[in-house]
């Protein structure tokens, strides 16, 4: 692996192979195979499936990293290991990591700021290569107390976002900047995003949209936590219709 100038990754790697691979190719361009860019479809995975996933694998495709950093624990999910498991066997170089350390939770600034949504969601997923990002932001004007079950500012700020990064970033655009970050997403930003029980927190004061890609496992969780706190449950495939728009703008302004 001498000649590595493209490294693909998904997730949240484990922080020392980042370290690691940042160290031994400072000059190779990281990239998040998550994100759709709107790249050629293969027909590798069945239509009906996580989209997130989907990226991956059409990422892949048509990118073509020289090295792929691939979490596949409960950092990821089940879908993260048999996707690097496929790409292993099309002749890909694949590093799996399993990062599922719940004992060292960062503090949490950007997904308590007063940052656009769009924004928050972005720089969480931007500091797991590029940690000092935050730097170029205030995030010094939280919206709660760094305690997180105190309650009395509830008032200062109005709807949560529970969730991952959306495959469309577009409906972030719906909600205001004092929106909460909760869910997998808060959990990446404390460094541990296999905490399943700082994922399934949510200050149950505050009205929150709980999103989940569809055909993705998470759904579980969604639809469990947006009925027990009362919340709006939303899955989509690939991009927002009107309708799901619609029923999300409803929801905030009715709270």
């Amino acid at each position: 692996m001498n000649n590595i100038n493209k490294i693909g990754f998904w997730g949240y790697p484990e922080p020392n192979k980042i370290k690691e691979f940042k160290s031994k190719y400072p000059n190779a361009e990281w990239i998040d195979l998550d994100i759709d860019f709107n790249n050629p479809k293969t027909n590798i995975l069945p239509e009906s499936y996580c989209k997130i996933i989907r990226n991956i694998i059409d990422n892949t495709m048509f990118i073509k990293p020289d090295l792929i950093i691939a979490p596949i624990g409960k950092d990821k999910c089940d879908s993260g290991w048999f996707a690097s498991k496929i790409l292993m066997d099309m002749g890909f170089s694949v590093i799996q990591t399993i990062f599922e350390d719940i004992n060292n939770r960062k503090e949490i600034k950007i997904s308590r700021s007063k940052l656009p949504l769009k924004d928050k969601i972005t720089l969480v997923t931007d500091c797991i290569i590029n940690p000092k990002k935050k730097d170029n932001y205030n995030l010094e004007t939280a919206i709660v107390p760094n305690k997180e079950n105190n309650t009395s500012s509830d008032k200062n700020f109005t709807p949560g976002f529970w969730g991952v990064p959306p495959n469309d970033l577009s409906i972030l655009d719906l909600f205001p900047n004092t929106t909460h970050v909760y869910g997998w997403t808060r959990c990446v930003e404390a460094g541990v995003p296999a905490d399943l029980d700082l994922e399934m927190y949510v200050n149950p004061n505050v009205p929150t949209v709980f999103y989940a890609q569809a055909f993705c496992s998470k759904t579980q969780l969604a639809k469990y936590l947006a009925d027990k706190y009362n919340g709006l449950y939303i899955d989509i495939d690939d991009y927002a219709t009107s309708s799901v728009k619609a029923k999300i703008e409803a929801f905030l302004r009715l709270n």
